[in-house]
């Protein structure tokens, strides 16, 4: 018969494993959609081709959003108000379906804004200055958190994580996961998810 482990040695193998988990999702997610570094190979398994559908979670089911904080690409800081509905967006210069999607999240922010609706995108795994030039070019109307080294989607690993770039997620005013879209989102689908949630 064995001997037992000590706890010590124990809770720091649970923690090693829950890293190591926590990271191979960030490598599968720089993957998903194809980057500077990683274009997702044939028969890659990691790549999630998201079809920009829109799915809701009953209230009763949804979980909690984690606490979202980061420098923006401009220098400031941006975080999630309290009482709102914030539309998260996961981007990145280097992504096609980003760059074929961010029209309509542009227009639907503005939209909604007076609803009292935030959006705040998440510029992922993407080199600064491109992710810079790209938001200039867009000209969004909303801040974005530059988190090259994946931090901000770290903190949504046990929740309703990310899965592919661009990922959309829709955070109701009670700061829950109400709805999530993996791939460029339609026009029509977005404002119709977002307006759902605002009139909750």
């Amino acid at each position: 018969m064995s001997a037992k482990r000590p706890i010590a040695t124990r809770v720091s193998v649970r923690r090693l494993t829950r890293l190591a988990a926590a990271l191979a999702a960030v490598t599968a997610l720089a993957g998903c959609a194809g980057g500077q570094a990683a274009q997702p190979g044939s028969g890659d398994t990691r790549f999630v081709a998201g079809d920009g559908h829109v799915e809701f979670f009953a209230s009763a089911q949804r979980q909690k959003a984690p606490v979202i904080e980061g420098q923006t690409l401009d220098g400031g800081t941006a975080t999630l108000t309290p009482g709102k509905v914030h539309v998260l967006n996961f981007w990145a210069s280097w992504c096609a379906p980003c760059r074929a999607e961010a029209p309509v999240l542009k227009d639907v922010a503005a939209i909604t804004k007076s609803k009292g609706v935030e959006f705040l995108g998440v510029n992922f795994k993407d080199l600064k200055a491109s992710a810079q030039a790209y938001d200039r070019a867009i000209k969004p109307g909303y801040p974005s958190i530059y988190d090259q080294s994946g931090k901000v989607l770290l903190e949504f690993q046990g929740t309703v994580p990310p899965a592919a770039i661009p990922s959309t997620l829709i955070i109701d005013a009670r700061g829950r996961i109400a709805a999530r879209a993996l791939g460029a989102v339609k026009y029509n689908d977005l404002l119709s998810a977002v307006t759902k949630v605002t009139d909750e």
